[in-house]
């Protein structure tokens, strides 16, 4: 089931120290409290920055979010789908994609036309969801991808959401 975060606050304990875990060699910064802070600052449900949770029988199982901004210097692009993580023990279950598609389905409801978002490895799922590569970067050190999703290709396609 995905629910806006704002239901589940309680997910946010899981959920903090394991994104913290994950992102921690590449933003040293990142700390449980901080990123419980920016868990918190998306509960909301019809404003930006808002966060969903995937969960099944009281357990957390990933997180997606929509922010006004996600990639320092790049203010010239918004909004952006971010904060896609699945826990390690249920990756590959698809949890991702159905992340993505609430939030991007939330986006459209919303009158958002486009979206951005940012990857160091998963441009080929996102590829798989309809998004385009932007243009290539370089964030802190590492070569990564802003893609785009554009509301009018995803109608155009015929592609019709439940």
């Amino acid at each position: 089931m995905i629910d806006y975060l704002s239901q589940h606050p309680e997910f946010i304990a899981t959920l903090a120290p394991e994104i913290a875990a994950h992102w921690g060699k590449i933003l040293p910064e990142e700390t449980v409290t901080s990123r419980t802070a920016k868990l918190e600052a998306h509960l909301n449900r019809d404003a930006l920055p808002i966060a969903w949770v995937a969960h099944a029988a009281g357990v957390v199982l990933g997180t997606a979010a929509l922010r006004r901004q996600d990639l320092e210097g790049r203010d010239d692009l918004s909004p952006w789908l971010g904060g896609v993580f699945v826990r390690e023990a249920f990756r590959g279950r698809g949890i991702a994609t159905a992340l993505c598609e609430v939030a991007e389905t939330k986006a459209w409801s919303l009158g958002i036309d486009r979206l951005y978002l940012f990857t160091i490895d998963h441009q080929a799922l996102y590829a798989r969801l309809g998004w385009n590569d932007l243009q290539r970067t370089t964030w802190r050190g590492i070569e990564s991808t802003i893609m785009f999703k554009n509301h009018e290709i995803e109608a155009k396609s015929g592609i019709q959401r439940l």
